[in-house]
């Protein structure tokens, strides 16, 4: 497991952020905003989407102390909203994007799971399974900056939307606060477990 724990499990969850970002930045650009296009951020080339706090120091950290949950994200893709065709309605499917591509790839190495592959293989593909899951129903939380609140400020009403996008300033505080009392292990666990099973791991 050591070899899983220390490579494997990075590289799958480094490559996994780094398309997740760049689905947001396609979506956006095919939806009328240029903006990640503009910022060269619409490449599977990992230099440009690297951020030194979520894609090295958090994952490696959370690996190092043995958590069961592994997190990390890319260097946000920047988005103009008001430059999409309907800024409101689009909002949804930019913010959908990355965690619908994780979905994608956690099927596809399923899928792979079930074929005559190497021995070896396996365990890789059942990190990505798990990883590029936990990734997708992470985001999918309605928490600002989340991927799921682009989703419930694409729902409300222009003055709840306002009212709600100011809790993003502090989203991340929310967040840690949330992994360090240990809630999201009641929360994201269980749908991971069951997602998990469904896809055969």
């Amino acid at each position: 497991m050591d070899i899983y724990h220390f490579v494997a499990i990075p590289l799958i969850l480094f490559f996994s952020v780094i398309i997740h970002e760049c689905a947001h930045g396609w979506v956006a650009y095919r939806l009328g905003d240029p903006t990640a296009k503009l910022a060269g951020r619409l490449t599977l080339n990992p230099l440009p989407h690297i951020d030194l706090i979520g894609t090295i120091a958090v994952p490696a950290l959370l690996i190092w102390i043995k958590s069961p949950i592994i997190l990390g994200w890319a260097k946000p893709v920047p988005v103009n909203f008001a430059a999409l065709h309907h800024p409101k309605r689009d909002m949804i499917w930019v913010g959908l994007a990355g965690p619908l591509v994780n979905i994608a790839l956690a099927v596809i190495a399923s899928v792979l799971l079930r074929t005559n592959l190497p021995g070896y293989i396996l365990p890789l593909l059942e990190v990505c399974i798990l990883i590029n899951l936990i990734l997708a129903i992470f985001n999918l939380m309605p928490i600002p900056p989340l991927d799921g609140s682009r989703l419930v400020m694409g729902i409300l009403p222009y003055p709840l939307a306002r009212a709600y996008a100011r809790l993003e300033r502090y989203g991340m505080v929310i967040i840690f606060l949330l992994l360090y009392f240990r809630v999201l292990d009641h929360i994201l666990w269980p749908l991971v477990r069951i997602f998990g099973q469904l896809l055969g791991i």
